[in-house]
């Protein structure tokens, strides 16, 4: 082997180690694929993937959203969606709904979190809300009436603005998403009440 080719391997297994390294990581649980430098991921500083949302972010504390990150997003981009739910509802050991939390779309594409309790008035420019199952906008925190729940914060990359909808429910939302979903991600985390 001469000395050029000893020295492309011993640069490039470290690099690709390194590449390897970046691509995972984080707090969040990862779906789908791709080629992106960069996995598209959500994550929050507040709870690990499938970790115990602190009691800050639910009805039995100040009940605020907790803080959300992302990156990764894929080109083609046009748009942002964040569905948060409970498919555990009421009870997890015989569920029979699934529970909406909050939902917000057309965040934009250049946008990269959402800050701690963050106010309609802070959010993103031009990223708008659905309706929770409270019927009304907004973040409402976890308040699972027995068991420990699983929350789901779904993550999309859509490649359109989603124009039409006034504060649309979750099966409207999905419905008018269909056929322009590029990538999704999503973060677990669960509460349970004390007893």
């Amino acid at each position: 082997m001469s000395f050029l080719n000893s020295a492309r391997t011993f640069i490039t297994v470290p690099l690709l180690c390194l590449s390897l390294y970046a691509g995972g990581g984080g707090k969040g649980l990862v779906s789908g694929g791709g080629a992106e430098s960069m996995a598209f991921a959500i994550t929050s500083s507040a709870f690990e993937n499938q970790g115990k949302i602190p009691k800050r972010y639910t009805c039995d504390g100040t009940d605020v959203s907790p803080p959300l990150a992302w990156g990764g997003v894929p080109e083609g981009t046009e748009s942002l969606v964040l569905i948060v739910d409970d498919p555990d509802a009421p009870d997890p050991a015989a569920p029979r709904m699934t529970w909406v939390h909050w939902i917000l779309y057309n965040i934009p594409p250049t946008a990269v979190d959402l800050p701690e309790a963050v106010a309609a008035a802070d959010l993103p420019q031009g990223t708008q809300q659905g309706l929770n199952d409270w019927q009304r906008t907004g973040y409402g925190g976890p308040c699972p009436p027995i068991g420990r729940h699983r929350y789901f914060f779904k993550f999309y990359a859509v490649d359109t603005v989603l124009s039409e909808l006034q504060e649309p429910t979750k099966a409207q939302l999905e419905q008018a998403m269909s056929g322009h979903i590029l990538k999704a991600a999503q973060l677990i985390g669960t509460y349970q009440r004390s007893s």
